[in-house]
């Protein structure tokens, strides 16, 4: 059996997450107190080999602590299960609660949206401490987030999911990074005025990193770092990877480092996975609540 936890802040996208692990032939159930956790993949073993439930705050105060425990006895019954934890910035899910004018479950007469927010990630801290696998879905489209699951959850994974991502760092840096790499050290195009409205994606601004030394060390030298450490993450059994490559604005030195990357690593791992996060390609509509 595989039994997949599903949690977040409201607003990150759980609903729609487990949505898209329903249209994959998961069988789904949506905030499931907490204390039926262990019980029931036993009760569902023979009639689905796939679950997916998801846990909000709404039944999580006075028991997130105990979420160690019931992960612990999860493993003591070799229930293969997975921790999925959707995350966003504090204004995209203030601007999700704007648009869709829904009541935040603790928020009340006493207690704004901010606080709800804020006392919402402290109830969820053990619960994110035991994730696998963190998506920050504050750039996220719906279907973007389909295509991260796709491959990153799909059933018939057989290795570790490794996600190249850029970033940029006046937008602040991912929450679902494991490792980050700073690339505001090289030479920078968008000080050439025939290169500022470029990508790192077009032609003459590869040209331009590929002529600067010191793109080509620091390229080679990530490639050894990640080339040594992967497998000792594989080894370690984690299934998922995030590396996030950060320059000032996103658009360029990261951009290019990040295509780099993935075109190396892709070779040899089949779910390797690209993104950028400034680019027009990921921006799209916010994932709904």
């Amino acid at each position: 059996m595989r039994f997949i936890i599903i949690s977040g802040r409201s607003g990150s996208g759980k609903s729609v997450c487990l949505n898209i692990l329903e249209d994959f032939g998961f069988y789904c159930i949506s905030n499931l107190p907490l204390g039926l956790l262990t019980s029931l993949p036993e009760q569902l073993e023979n009639a689905h080999p796939e679950v997916a439930i998801s846990i909000d705050a709404r039944n999580l105060e006075g028991n997130s602590p105990r979420y160690e425990e019931i992960i612990a006895e999860l493993d003591k019954k070799n229930i293969r299960h997975e921790t999925i934890f959707l995350d966003a910035d504090d204004k995209k899910l203030l601007e999700r609660f704007s648009e869709t004018r829904r009541k935040h479950p603790l928020s009340n007469k006493k207690t704004s949206l901010q606080e709800a927010l804020r006392n919402e990630q402290k109830l969820l801290l053990p619960i994110a401490a035991q994730a696998e696998l963190r998506i920050d879905t504050s750039k996220l489209s719906v279907s973007a987030l389909r295509d991260t699951l796709r491959t990153r959850v799909a059933p018939e994974k057989e290795s570790l999911s490794l996600l190249f991502q850029s970033f940029a760092y006046k937008s602040g840096v991912p929450r679902d990074s494991d490792y980050i790499f700073d690339v505001r050290c090289l030479p920078n195009p968008y000080w050439e005025p025939h290169l500022r409205k470029m990508t790192g994606q077009e032609q003459p601004i590869i040209d331009f990193l590929e002529a600067q030394p010191p793109v080509k060390l620091l390229l080679t030298d990530m490639i050894k770092f990640l080339e040594n450490w992967i497998p000792q993450h594989k080894l370690n059994e984690r299934n998922y990877l995030t590396v996030s490559i950060g320059c000032t604005g996103g658009q360029h030195r990261s951009v290019y480092i990040t295509e780099k990357l993935y075109a190396h690593f892709a070779k040899t791992n089949p779910l390797a996975q690209l993104r950028h996060l400034e680019l027009p390609t990921v921006m799209g509509q916010p994932v709904t609540l």
